[in-house]
């Protein structure tokens, strides 16, 4: 009993607890959403591919392309040594105050299904397990431990549940992850209705249920409810409590006899046993993946309006202003679960002539550029990007770090008065211009 209670714990922050006596090797995760970063923590680690965040991948409109750069993730998740992306996020955006929407795709549980199936069908494809999180309505970092979601069963299936219900059905999610809240009262870890009467009695779910990196609440009651695993590690509510509550007759033998058979399972679609990943972390650096992210994050734009102003012309132009928060500090990912050391990036390509850039709010460049006089008749095209920029990390609740400063001063040159000829939005909801039109 406590060889099989041992695997329903984790060893440490990243990896499950092996059984060596019969050569069950340790399955080993890894953060996150929008890239795989090992067993570094918040934004530190061996540098990784960064794809474009959630919600950019909502905007694209494109599982097949989704699908694609889950291919891309599955090959730095082998390379960081890890069986398991603990990816995506579908949770939807129930309010701009929803401190981890960058991980989210959209609000319209079909769209949000949709991606994520391309998603997880991409990673899994390559041999790596996903547990799509949170499970279910975990859509506030307001006392995000403890708050209770109060959603009546029609809205939790046809909104909240809709999106875990297409990734389990349509793309055999291999995992899914319980979230911290609470819902109609009842902890997401220890909730039977969820995770034992609809996961996997209706839907046919064969797959394990992790907890949230500290997010199991008790012992039986959650092993009852269908929780195969407690991370991280050493286990508080599993371990020796569960041996003791199955030696009391409090939680059935059989119960965990079926979680150990999930887990058994996973590594066996991961392929575990034949990789167990016993080695340091590699960093792959392959161009046609940085294409791909590059593809992506270029159709996370949408272009609402154009005046006759693109395509712009590149080979004439003379100068090109890059303004806003984000022309000073380029923000390409949310903090928490989603943050990594994103491998640099090799430019594309440029402009003709100078490329000027200017921050605004409270990351301006430093020097601040001096904008030269212009010639009579020569003409400047200025882009304003990143007007707003909403930094969040999850957990930190409704406290918003703005970086909007007061509205830019007029820009003059030679010639008069310069004006923005266009305003370039990417693929994020909380945009406000930076100043009048």
């Amino acid at each position: 009993m406590a060889e099989k209670v041992a695997l329903m714990g984790g060893r440490d922050l990243w990896s499950v607890q092996s059984v060596e006596r019969l050569g069950i090797p340790s399955l080993k995760v890894t953060d996150g959403p929008n890239g795989a970063r090992g067993v570094g923590l918040l934004g530190t680690g061996i540098p990784s591919l960064c794809i474009p965040s959630g919600t950019a991948l909502g905007a694209t409109w494109n599982p097949g392309l989704v699908e694609e750069l889950g291919g891309v993730l599955a090959a730095e998740t082998r390379a960081r040594g890890c069986h398991v992306l603990l990816a995506p996020t579908v949770n939807l955006h129930r309010t701009p105050l929803g401190g981890r929407n960058f991980e989210c795709m959209s609000e319209d549980p079909y769209l949000t299904g949709r991606i994520a199936v391309g998603y997880i069908r991409g990673v899994q494809a390559g041999g790596i397990g996903t547990t799509i999180k949170h499970f279910v309505a975990n859509d506030s970092e307001f006392q995000r431990n403890t708050i209770s979601s109060e959603v009546d069963e029609r809205t939790l299936r046809e909104v909240s549940m809709r999106p875990f219900q297409m990734a389990v059905q349509d793309a055999g999610a291999w995992g899914v992850m319980a979230s911290y809240n609470r819902v109609n009262g009842t902890y997401a870890a220890e909730n039977r209705w969820m995770l034992d009467t609809v996961l996997r009695g209706e839907w046919g779910f064969d797959g394990i249920v992790v907890s949230d990196w500290f997010g199991a609440r008790s012992t039986g009651a959650s092993a009852i409810a269908g929780l195969d695993l407690e991370m991280p590690g050493p286990p508080h509510w599993y371990g020796e409590r569960l041996v003791d509550a199955v030696e009391a007759g409090e939680v059935p033998e059989s119960v965990v006899d079926a979680a150990v058979g999930r887990l058994l399972l996973l590594a066996e679609r991961t392929r575990a046993f034949q990789e167990p990943h016993d080695r340091e972390e590699k960093q792959l650096d392959e161009p046609a993946h940085r294409s791909l992210a590059r593809r992506a994050a270029t159709e996370a734009m949408v272009l609402l309006k154009n005046d006759r102003i693109l395509p712009l012309a590149v080979d004439r132009l003379a100068s090109l202003a890059v303004i806003g928060p984000n022309a000073a500090a380029t923000m390409v990912m949310g903090g928490g679960s989603a943050a990594l050391v994103a491998r640099p990036g090799r430019p594309a390509g440029r402009p003709a002539g100078d490329l000027l850039r200017a921050g605004c709010g409270h990351r301006p460049v430093s020097p601040a550029p001096r904008w030269p006089e212009c010639g009579k008749g020569r003409r400047w095209t200025w882009i304003r990007r990143g007007l707003l920029r909403l930094h969040r990390l999850d957990g930190s609740g409704g406290r918003y770090r703005h970086l909007q400063g007061r509205p830019d001063p007029p820009l003059r040159s030679g010639s008069g008065s310069v004006r923005p000829a266009v305003l370039l939005v990417p693929g994020e909801h909380h945009v406000h211009p930076c100043g009048r039109r």
